[in-house]
Parts: structure tokens; sequence; C-alpha cells
């Protein structure tokens, strides 16, 4: 295992770079929104983005849509 991350150290590097982005964006939309159960579980839970990017593109989509309207 130790010999597969020195050799392959740059995945980790791709993964943070594709998710860093990806987890702040989702939360600044979730305190933005008021969504504190939200913040909580993206700031806790690491998916890869993939938790992240369902949330900006449904439940924040549909919170901000919401919003709007009133």
């Amino acid at each position: 295992m130790e010999q597969f991350l020195q050799n392959n150290g740059w995945i980790f590097l791709l993964a943070a770079l594709w998710t860093i982005p990806w987890k702040g964006i989702a939360l600044w939309k979730a305190a933005k929104l008021g969504q504190k159960y939200w913040f909580i579980a993206l700031l806790i839970v690491n998916t890869l983005a993939i938790l992240e990017i369902i949330y900006i593109f449904t439940i924040a989509r549909k919170k901000e849509k919401a919003t709007a309207l009133q």
C-alpha cells in the first residue's frame, strides 16, 4: 500500500483539486440559504464531491427558486 501511495500520489492531488471547489461552493450555498444541517453534512461527509454536486444542482436550486419567488 505504501508503494502504491508513493507511486500514485498524483491521484490524491487530483481528488483534492476536484473536491475542494465543489465543497466550497456547496458550503457557501448552504450557509447563504441558512441550511445548517446540510452545511454540517457537507462539511463532515467526503464523497469526492458527489454529495456536493447533488446538493448544488437539486436542493440549493429548489431553495433559491422558492426564495426568489417570495
